[in-house]
């Protein structure tokens, strides 16, 4: 999962947003404390590990939300998606264009949408 990088500051967080501009990024919400968020966790990480060829045009970044809650907020903010998690969103161009959360956090529902 080398393409998979962790955000804990806005500074990160602004620099991830602006780059959407030119490449799709993915943002993975994860509560370190919920059993929900580590099995959606596996799912994202099977997901990453199986489709490194179809991810290798965007960015993928991790926000661990108790952890880092100001830029989990931000991007609720930045996204006008309201915070779940776990929860992935996919950006394009600055904008929300997929997202999902808890149990609909799958591997074959993440294939499905961004390959």
């Amino acid at each position: 999962m080398s393409n998979l990088k962790e955000i804990q500051s806005l500074d990160e967080w602004n620099a991830a947003f602006e780059a959407s501009s030119s490449r799709p990024l993915v943002v993975f919400k994860h509560s370190t404390t919920c059993p929900v968020s580590a099995n959606a966790y596996t799912e994202f990480s099977n997901y990453l590990k199986n489709n490194e060829a179809a991810s290798a045009d965007t960015d993928f970044v991790l926000v661990k939300v108790i952890e880092s809650r100001p830029v989990s907020n931000q991007i609720a903010e930045d996204t006008s998606v309201k915070h779940e998690s776990p929860q992935v969103i996919l950006i394009k161009d600055k904008a929300k264009y997929w997202t999902a959360s808890h149990w609909s956090i799958t591997e074959a529902h993440m294939s499905a949408v961004m390959n």
